[in-house]
C-alpha cells in the first residue's frame, strides 16, 4: 500500500515513520526544501525519542521518502494525509491556508480515485471547504475524477508519540462512504489486529472530537490551576485534594496536576479554535472560554511567586529558570510558560539564567540572547537569587540540595510543576513556593 503525508511536523513525521515500519510505502512531502535536504541526510528536525532510529530504518529499508512536490507521487498512492499546519488567526481562529493549499494541489493532480485524509485538527466543516477546493480544481481541468475526503485527527503526546501511534487507544475516522471505511480499515489494522479500535464516524463528528477530546483535558488542568490558587488562599495542600478527589471513579486521577499552565501546539491552539467556533455559530462557550483564561492567567503565578518570596521587586534580581519546553521530552516551545515568565521578569528588570536538557537551541532562536543559556543546570543557579522550576525534566527531580545551598546567592525555590517535597526543600535550608501547597 502507498501513501502522501504532506507536512514534515511532529504529525507527519511520526505518522509517515510509522506507517513506514508498518511496511507501507511512505513518501513525506513538505515545502521546506531545507527541511527535506536535513531529513535526506537523516537529520531530523525535532525532537522526539526514538524518531531518529525509527525514520533512519525505514529509509534504510526503501519504505519510507521525502520530497518537495506532491505530484511525484500522487499517481502511485491510495490516501494523501494533510498532515501541515492551522496556525491560530489573531481572532483565536485556525488558519486553514495551508490545509487548503494541499487540496488544490491535490485537485489539480489526481488522476484516479484517491482520498484525502486531514490529520491536522481542523473546525468542524472544514472537509467542505476541502471538497469544495478540490471540485474547482477538477471544474478548472475540465475532467472528472472520483476522489474522497476524510477525517483522520491525531491523538499523539509529544515525547511518546511513536507509542501512541504505534499501540493507539482509538483511531478516529470519520468517512462518507463504504469505499472509504475499507481503504482506511486497510491502513490501520496492522496496528489493531488484536483489538481493532478504529472508530468510524461522519466526518463533522471527527473533526469535532479532537477539538473536544483537547478541550477536555484542557479544562482539567485549567480547574486543578483554580483549584490549587485557592488552595494557597485558604491553607490547603492541592495534592491531597487531587488524590481525594482522583480516587473517584466518575473523576479519575489523570490531568489533576496543578502548575504553571499548559503550552504546546495543541491545548492552545484547539481551546482558542473551539471558541471561535461557538461564537461564528452565535453561541459562548463559556467553561472553554474560562480555560482560555485561567491558563493564561497561571503563566503569570511563578513571576508572583517569585516576587513575594523576594520582597516585592525583582528589579536586579538574577533568577535561574529549570526548564524551557512546555513539558518533557520535547523541545516544543510553542505557548510554553517559560516564554511568558521570561518576558514578565526582564520586564521587571530581572536577569535570567536558563537551562533544558534539550530547548535550548529552540529558545534562542526564538528569543535570541535576552537571557544567559548554562551549560548544565548547575551552572543556571551560580549567584541566583532565586530558581523557577518550570519543566517537570527527571534530571531535575532530584537536584543536590547542598550543592545548591552553596552556589545560590538566596536559597528561595518557586516549584512550578509541584514536583518538590515541601518538608524536604525546607530542611535542605530553602524558602520554598509551589502551587497551591
Amino acid at each position: 500500500m502507498n501513501i502522501a503525508i504532506v507536512g514534515t511536523g511532529y504529525v507527519g513525521l511520526v505518522s509517515g515513520a510509522c506507517f513506514a515500519e508498518m511496511g507501507i510505502d511512505v513518501t513525506c512531502v513538505d515545502i521546506d526544501q531545507n527541511k527535506i535536504d536535513r531529513l535526506l541526510r537523516g537529520d531530523i528536525p525535532i525532537y522526539e525519542p526514538g524518531l531518529d532510529d525509527l525514520v533512519k530504518r525505514n529509509v534504510e529499508a526503501g519504505r519510507l521518502h521525502f520530497t518537495t512536490d506532491l505530484t511525484t507521487c500522487l499517481d502511485d498512492v491510495e490516501v494523501v494525509f494533510s498532515a501541515v499546519g492551522t496556525p491560530p488567526d489573531e481572532d483565536g481562529s485556525a488558519d486553514l491556508k495551508y490545509v487548503l493549499n494541499v487540496a488544490r494541489t491535490f485537485g489539480r493532480n489526481i488522476k484516479k480515485y484517491t482520498i484525502l485524509v486531514t490529520k491536522s485538527t481542523v473546525p468542524v466543516g472544514t472537509a467542505q471547504k476541502v471538497k469544495a477546493a478540490i471540485l474547482e480544481e477538477l471544474d478548472k481541468r475540465g475532467v472528472d475524477v472520483e476522489f474522497e475526503v476524510a477525517s483522520n485527527p491525531e491523538f499523539l503526546k509529544e515525547g511518546a508519540a511513536i507509542k501512541d501511534f504505534m499501540s493507539p487507544d482509538r483511531v478516529v475516522v470519520g468517512v462518507e462512504s463504504e469505499r472509504a471505511k475499507k481503504v482506511m480499515t486497510k491502513l490501520y489494522r496492522p496496528f489493531l489486529t488484536n483489538n481493532f479500535r478504529v472508530y468510524f464516524m461522519d466526518i463533522p463528528s471527527a473533526e469535532m472530537t479532537k477539538y473536544a477530546a483537547n478541550a477536555m483535558l484542557a479544562t482539567r488542568i485549567s480547574f486543578m490551576n483554580d483549584i490549587a490558587n485557592l488552595c494557597d488562599l485558604v491553607g490547603a495542600n492541592v495534592d491531597m485534594v487531587r488524590k481525594g478527589i482522583g480516587t473517584d471513579a466518575r473523576i479519575g486521577s489523570k490531568f489533576l496536576y496543578s502548575g504553571c499552565g499548559y503550552g504546546g501546539s495543541c491545548f492552545p491552539k484547539d481551546v482558542k479554535a473551539l471558541a471561535h467556533t461557538g461564537r461564528e455559530h452565535g453561541y459562548v462557550m463559556g467553561v472553554i472560554e474560562a480555560v482560555e483564561a485561567v491558563n493564561e492567567r497561571q503563566k503569570s503565578i511563578v513571576v508572583e511567586k517569585l516576587a513575594r518570596q523576594l520582597g516585592g521587586d525583582l528589579k536586579g534580581k538574577t533568577i535561574a529558570l529549570w526548564g524551557l519546553a512546555f513539558k518533557p521530552e520535547t523541545d516544543d516551545m510553542r505557548e510554553a510558560p517559560a516564554l511568558v515568565i521570561i518576558k514578565k521578569l526582564i520586564e521587571a528588570g530581572a536577569s535570567v539564567k536558563v537551562y533544558d536538557p534539550v530547548a535550548m537551541d529552540e529558545c534562542r532562536r526564538r528569543i535570541g540572547d535576552v537571557v544567559t543559556y548554562a551549560k548544565d543546570m548547575y551552572e543556571a543557579i551560580v549567584d541566583a537569587d532565586a530558581l523557577a522550576l518550570v519543566t517537570e525534566w527527571k534530571s531535575f527531580r532530584v537536584p543536590s540540595w547542598p550543592v545548591m545551598r552553596k552556589v545560590m546567592r538566596e536559597p528561595v525555590i518557586v516549584d512550578g510543576r509541584n514536583i518538590y517535597d515541601k518538608d524536604e526543600v525546607i530542611s535542605e535550608g530553602f524558602r520554598y513556593s509551589a502551587i497551591g501547597k
